[in-house]
């Protein structure tokens, strides 16, 4: 019998810890394999995050769409970029009308001017890995 109680608190725990994930909206998504934003995608579904999916092109990864342009999203709690600083004005205004919590900028899009546009609307801004984030528990 405790260890049948044993069981149900961890699957209420899980539960709970995944049912509080908040929303990450994947800017710069594929469905190309080779690709980082490709196994940020799966990796984040695995650990049982909501996901939006934005990308240059249309398309899908992990059975969800990639969405093109800057579409209506709600509820965005971070963001995660994987498109480079060059590509990233076009999206300045999307981005911080989002109104995350966070942006994190993955290697290749370390971004002094929207980390400054981001800070001083008050939004934590991260220079890391979404995928090593993932893999030792700090996302």
């Amino acid at each position: 019998m405790l260890l049948s109680s044993a069981v149900k608190s961890q699957t209420f725990v899980r539960k709970s810890c995944f049912s509080a994930m908040k929303k990450t909206l994947v800017l710069g998504a594929t469905n190309h394999p080779n690709r980082y934003a490709y196994l940020a995608v799966h990796r984040l579904q695995h650990h049982g995050h909501e996901l939006a999916l934005v990308g240059v092109r249309e398309g899908e990864v992990a059975g969800l769409p990639i969405l093109h342009g800057t579409p209506d999203v709600s509820g965005v709690d971070t963001v995660t970029l994987y498109i480079g600083p060059a590509r990233q004005p076009a999206y300045y205004d999307y981005i911080l009308s989002l109104h995350p919590k966070r942006i994190i900028f993955n290697p290749g899009t370390e971004n002094p001017e929207l980390e400054e546009l981001a800070e001083k609307q008050g939004i934590e801004v991260v220079e890391g890995c979404t995928l090593v984030m993932l893999s030792l528990g700090t996302y």
